[in-house]
C-alpha cells in the first residue's frame, strides 16, 4: 500500500506537525510505503484548462513546472491525505493548484479506488464553517471520483506550535491511521 502525504502549508507550522504525526502513525501500525511530500518545495501553476493533457496522454505540456510530477505522485497512491492550513475559508493556494491540476489524470475515467483523507488547520474554534467547507469540498471530490473519504479531521491551532502543546489534539491524531482500511 502506498501513502501520499501532502503539506499544503507553505511554513513547518501546525500543518506539519499534524502530518508528521499522522505519518508517524501509519508507519508505526502499517505496512506501507509513505511519502510526504511539501508542496511548498514544488513549482505548480494553475491548470489553464485548455484540455491538452487529454490529448496528451495525460501529460501537461503548457506548464514547465512540477505539477505533472506532483499528480504522478498522487496517482500511483492508495492513499493520499491532504493537509491545508485554513486560508479565506478553504485551502491554501498551494494545495488548490495540485487540486485543480488532478484533472489531467482523468481520475473519474478510471475508477481506481483510493483513500482519501483531508486535516484541515485554521485559528478558528472548531464550530466555524471554515472547516465544514473544505470538508463538503473534499467530500464532493471523492464522491465525484468514487473515492473513500475515510479522514476527515480538523484542528484549531493559531500560533505555530499551538498544536503540539495540545496533548488531547496529539493524541487524536496518532490514532487517525486505524480509519486507513488495509487491502
Amino acid at each position: 500500500m502506498k501513502v501520499l502525504l501532502l503539506n499544503g502549508s507553505p511554513r513547518k507550522g501546525n500543518t506539519f506537525s499534524a502530518l508528521k504525526i499522522i505519518e508517524k502513525g501509519i508507519e508505526e501500525n502499517l505496512k506501507a510505503d509513505i511519502e510526504f511530500i511539501d508542496i511548498i518545495k514544488y513549482k505548480v501553476n494553475g491548470c489553464l484548462a485548455c484540455d491538452c493533457c487529454l490529448l496528451n496522454n495525460e501529460k501537461c505540456i503548457n506548464h514547465n513546472d512540477d505539477g505533472q510530477f506532483l499528480i504522478d505522485k498522487l496517482d500511483e497512491a492508495d492513499v493520499v491525505i491532504f493537509g491545508t492550513p485554513v486560508y479565506w475559508w478553504g485551502v491554501s493556494a498551494q494545495l488548490k493548484a495540485v487540486i485543480d491540476r488532478m484533472y489531467m489524470k482523468r481520475f473519474r475515467e478510471k475508477r481506481r479506488y483510493k483513500q482519501i483523507g483531508i486535516l484541515a488547520v485554521g485559528a478558528a474554534t472548531l464550530d466555524d464553517e471554515e472547516y465544514d467547507l473544505i470538508s463538503r469540498q473534499f467530500r464532493c471530490i471523492c464522491d465525484y471520483l468514487e473515492w473513500d473519504l475515510v479522514i476527515d479531521k480538523s484542528i484549531s491551532a493559531y500560533e505555530k506550535t499551538d498544536l503540539l502543546k495540545d496533548e488531547e489534539a496529539v493524541k487524536e491524531l496518532k490514532k487517525v491511521w486505524k480509519n486507513i482500511k488495509l487491502k
